[in-house]
């Protein structure tokens, strides 16, 4: 174990989503060690949904990926999210939670978008307050994932991955390391993605996503929809001969494919870690 909070390492996971649970209930795939829920879908769900998660449960970890804690905006913590949130993660015991560094709204009105932050000091303060009360409210560990962004703020003073190392020292939480933001977002802005994961503490980052995107020409979109991209799996590789093993899961959420695709997404990334691990060893 050598990340901060002394939790070992999941593995290899997917996603969670909707066409594939009665498969997965019915089959329970060997090849797939955990599983991540967004933890909204779930969150005011009837009685029925949180039945499948407590026997999914008996044979897979299970982790909560928010979309909506909104740790950006200047709206005080709404309150009914946070109980909400607690009372699942206690249903579920995860080893983990997880949600993003961006605000998602203002004034009472959620765009179910996750919008950029500015990159300062303000900006840094405020999100680690509101990270180390939720951690607190909670009594579990949070990770903070990284964006994938398309515009940039004349108000930022620091790169994003000085952001990033800074609030999870300042909040004392743990970082979610999305390797295919960092890639769009490097594309986007035209940074050195390799420095980017050369800059995060290697004892704070307890995840790890993989994911596919559309490449535009002049620019990247986090789409979600495909598989990972070459350039993706080799900065992938680089991050884990830098860092170590990581819980490493596959995202798919739209033009979402049948079971055995991402099985065979899951079995690349074993592929890829393994072989970046033994060069590294």
């Amino acid at each position: 174990m050598t990340n901060r909070f002394g939790i070992d390492t999941l593995g290899y996971g997917l996603g969670l989503r909707a066409p594939h649970y009665e498969h997965i209930l019915r089959a329970k795939p060997r090849s797939v060690d955990w599983f991540e829920i967004i933890s909204e879908n779930f969150m005011q769900a009837h009685k029925g949904y949180w039945d499948f998660l407590a026997e999914l449960r008996q044979d897979y970890p299970i982790v909560m990926h928010g979309v909506s804690l909104s740790a950006g905006s200047p709206d005080p913590l709404n309150e009914d999210y946070v109980k909400a949130l607690k009372a699942l993660a206690d249903f579920i015991n995860p080893p983990w939670l997880s949600d993003h560094v961006c605000w998602t709204g203002v004034h009472g009105r959620n765009t179910h978008d996750l919008l950029p932050v500015a990159y300062n000091n303000a900006s840094l303060e405020h999100m680690a307050d509101r990270v180390k009360q939720v951690q607190d409210r909670l009594g579990r560990v949070m990770l903070m994932e990284n964006p994938s962004s398309y515009v940039e703020f004349n108000e930022s003073t620091m790169p994003e991955w000085e952001f990033m190392a800074q609030l999870s020292e300042k909040a004392d939480c743990g970082l979610l390391l999305d390797i295919n933001n960092i890639y769009v977002s490097a594309f986007n802005h035209g940074f050195d993605a390799r420095r980017y994961i050369d800059a995060m503490p290697a004892s704070r980052i307890m995840q790890i996503h993989l994911a596919g995107h559309s490449h535009c020409g002049t620019h990247i979109i986090d789409t979600h929809d495909s598989a990972v991209a070459g350039d993706v799996w080799e900065l992938y590789s680089y991050a884990l001969q830098q860092k170590g093993s990581i819980t490493t899961m596959v995202e798919w959420d739209g033009k979402i494919p049948a079971f055995d695709v991402l099985e065979a997404e899951l079995g690349k990334a074993r592929a890829h870690g393994a072989q970046a691990l033994g060069q590294a060893a």
